[in-house]
């Protein structure tokens, strides 16, 4: 591993690394940086665009059902793609893509300027770039490591992921106030290229280093697959279709719990401008402040938990376990939502939920396709971290729709919280199940950790 005693030490705190792994899992970690830190620095233009226009609220809540017709099309799309490149050129021609793409979005700004059609149509690309581009960074991940080397590596990669996070949203406070909106495109695009460049890098590097002709010939490869395979793979295996219904699930309950959470901010704030405690003009700066903080302590928990946290709980209380801790957070938070609807209590609940999730179920549930193939990896990973979230998202907005037709608080969503965590956890022990079976070792040999969960040529 590359550095000294002292940058072994540090990284020893975040994973278990072997000394021949240093130097992959650091580009890696910093590839993951880069990745989001882009998204994050794009992520308020988007709101900044949008939400200028009269209507801009309105138009953002229908943005949800819009992205997941897109990703009807973008998903096949891919997988269409993928059946004549290998793995390094599905990566890094996607990311150029995107690229392309941002560049061409501030040249069209700063020309024309940001009418509502620009504005709505960048709101719904970065929703499906965001996507898109993660799973694929996290499907590359799966096919470099071993079930047993991506546990140890998993947490340092996650870590690259949230500090990227971090870096973009302060970089982005920073620079929007003194560069505009517009000018956070082209920083982007830059952090997108070096991506890519770190991605052929880590191919080239894993390529020249494979021990046999056969691990070199299979990293070179064409990753295959037809436009239908991503979601026909999901629905014929079930290890895939139960991970597909996980990522559904637990989204729905996350976006129900942040339907809670605004209203019991909405109500906070009209309940002080009612008591004279706040003024009537400052209730949007209110708002945006408790937000703001909200998210503040989120990021800076979550990259505290990924750094000292994650790798620990996997290594000494093991992956059932580590896969386990979100719905267990999410049950009290769903509780404490359902028995006291306040601000300070839901605020509680959703930091502690939401850091959770950024952080140790994000790591454990990408480790979830390590025993499968490289074919799940690229493209039903790509449906399930797509589509399949976004109907969680979908299935939350109909259940609000729902209950304020029937004129029930919010408390009632949190109620159909804690059921659905419940069930939540029947998923998750099925998926437990199922990931055992998959890697007991075959005929008295090796784990089939790396063999292919399906024969998806």
């Amino acid at each position: 591993m590359t550095g000294g005693p002292i940058a072994r030490r540090a990284l020893g705190l975040v994973a278990d690394l072997h000394p021949e792994e240093g130097t992959t899992a650091l580009l890696m970690a910093a590839n993951g940086f880069l990745l989001l830190m882009a998204y994050s620095c794009i992520k308020p233009v988007r709101e900044a665009l949008i939400l200028a226009h009269p209507g801009g609220a309105e138009y953002r809540a229908y943005a949800a059902g819009a992205t997941a017709v897109l990703l009807l099309v973008a998903v096949p799309a891919y997988s269409r793609v993928s059946a004549r490149l290998p793995r390094n050129r599905l990566v890094v021609g996607t990311t150029l893509f995107f690229t392309a793409h941002l560049v061409g979005f501030y040249a069209f700004g700063a020309t024309l300027g940001s009418t509502l059609p620009f504005a709505l149509a960048f709101y719904l690309w970065i929703a499906i770039f965001n996507m898109m581009i993660v799973a694929q960074f996290w499907a590359f991940a799966n096919d470099l490591y071993t079930e047993e080397a991506g546990r140890r590596l998993f947490p340092l990669l996650g870590f690259g992921v949230s500090l990227g996070a971090v870096a973009g949203a302060a970089t982005a406070k920073t620079f929007i106030a003194h560069m505009g909106a517009l000018l956070m495109m082209p920083l982007a695009a830059c952090l997108l290229l070096a991506s890519a460049c770190i991605s052929q890098w880590v191919h080239s590097r894993e390529v020249r280093c494979a021990k046999t002709a056969t691990a070199r010939a299979a990293a070179t490869e064409v990753v295959g697959g037809s436009a239908g395979d991503a979601f026909r793979e999901v629905l014929k295996e079930r290890y895939l279709l139960y991970i597909a219904g996980f990522s559904l699930l637990f989204t729905l309950v996350k976006t129900n719990g942040d339907y809670v959470l605004a209203r019991a901010v909405e109500d906070a704030a009209n309940q002080a401008v009612a008591a004279g405690a706040l003024p009537a003009s400052h209730l949007q700066n209110y708002i945006g402040g408790v937000f703001a903080s909200l998210t503040f302590w989120v990021d800076i928990i979550s990259l505290a938990i990924q750094g000292l946290v994650v790798s620990r709980v996997v290594k000494h209380l093991g992956f059932g376990a580590a896969f386990c801790a979100l719905p267990i957070v999410a049950l009290g938070d769903a509780t404490l939502m359902a028995a006291w609807p306040v601000l300070v209590a839901v605020r509680i609940g959703k930091t502690a939920e939401s850091a959770t999730d950024y952080s140790l179920n994000n790591t454990v549930r990408n480790m979830l396709w390590l025993p499968t193939s490289r074919r799940a990896k690229y493209l039903a990973k790509q449906a399930t971290d797509t589509f399949f979230v976004r109907a969680g998202d979908i299935s939350s907005a109909g259940l609000i729709f729902v209950t304020m037709q029937m004129g029930l608080p919010p408390r009632a969503v949190a109620m159909s919280n804690v059921i659905l965590v419940v069930a939540w956890f029947m998923l998750a022990g099925a998926i437990l199940r199922q990931r055992a079976t998959l890697l007991q070792p075959e005929d008295g040999g090796a784990s089939i950790g790396r063999q292919p969960l399906a024969q998806l040529a």
